[in-house]
């Protein structure tokens, strides 16, 4: 095996995580790595206070990634939910750093939530969640475009899923809705709408190519079985069910799994259908290359009557005032 090769698989064994992810004063159960020389080096060992002269040495020779051993993933996504409140609202934590951890934060989760869908504990880690992404989209336009310059163009289920959430809360604020509980909602059921992909084979969903007609009858079960699921657990509320349900229902009839007009789906449905979409087509996939932002606008415009067309145009609006030039 060569030197670089047993690099590339040592490095393989651990997780880069943000340096401002690290509260000052609070005491670790894990290890803490850095990078010298290409090589990874215990930095600080688990249980000792991470103090802010430690914090500054790492700041003043230019360090603002730790490292984790992969096996320590679990404790640090538990100790970052837990701060994260306090990192969103750190003044001395740049906006780009926060947006980082929160981003980085919710496609762990959801990883952990497709991993163990029916685990009520992963049901309410997301609840948490969902309310910090409020909190922080509420700042204002610019803690929007923070996440969307971090946002993955490369489509998984679990970044889908945190991109969804992150534009459905972000369209409710620009469509005018700042109520707490609607917001909490919308988000919980747009973070979760693809629940039920969990129960559908990987070789499905990671096929390089078109699915068969088989394949696609297996994966329009995906609402209901997402339904399922999280009545299983019941963690959610009522509503949040509608856009795990609903959001490839399409106002022509069309859609699955219940061929429904736009007048019988849920608000929530009819945001997370426009975002699940547009995210879809604008994100790399392995049998389908991404389209720009404003082509996959205007090609759901298109599709007259599919999509709200007030929530579409107020989409557009939100992601660029020049966009509606275009359509």
């Amino acid at each position: 095996m060569t030197s670089t090769a047993v690099k590339n698989r040592v490095q393989k064994k651990f997780l880069p995580i943000y340096l401002d992810s690290i509260r000052v004063d609070s005491v670790l159960d894990f290890d803490l790595f850095i990078k010298v020389n290409n090589q990874l080096v215990l930095y600080r060992s688990a249980d000792l206070p991470f103090t802010e002269r430690t914090r500054q040495k790492l700041v003043e020779n230019k360090v603002d990634r730790l490292y984790i051993t992969n096996d320590n993933r679990a404790r640090y996504q538990i100790y970052i939910e837990k701060n994260l409140d306090k990192i969103l609202t750190d003044t001395k934590i740049r906006e780009d750093k926060k947006a980082g951890i929160l981003y980085e934060t919710s496609t762990s989760l959801v990883r952990d939530v497709l991993n163990n869908p029916t685990y009520g504990d992963n049901i309410k880690r997301s609840q948490s969640l969902v309310s910090n992404t409020i909190s922080y989209i509420l700042k204002g336009r610019q803690a929007f475009l923070n996440l969307l310059k971090i946002t993955s163009f490369d489509y998984y289920t679990y970044t889908h899923s945190v991109n969804v959430c992150t534009f459905a809360i972000a369209l409710a604020q620009q469509l005018g809705f700042k109520d707490e509980e609607f917001l909490n909602e919308l988000g919980v059921g747009a973070l979760l709408h693809d629940v039920g992909k969990s129960k559908i084979s990987e070789r499905i969903l990671n096929k390089r190519s078109a699915l068969n007609q088989i394949e696609f009858e297996i994966m329009k079960k995906h609402p209901k079985w997402g339904v399922e699921i999280l009545a299983e657990t019941d963690q959610i509320a009522q509503t949040s069910y509608f856009p795990v349900l609903q959001h490839h229902e399409r106002g022509d009839r069309r859609g699955y799994p219940s061929r429904l007009s736009l007048d019988e789906v849920h608000t929530y449905s009819k945001i997370v259908a426009i975002v699940d979409s547009f995210d879809a087509m604008t994100t790399e996939r392995v049998y389908q290359k991404a389209i720009d932002t404003f082509p996959a606008l205007k090609i759901m415009f298109n599709l007259k009557g599919a999509y709200d067309e007030r929530i579409l145009t107020t989409f557009v609006e939100l992601m660029g005032p020049s966009g509606l030039l275009e359509i």
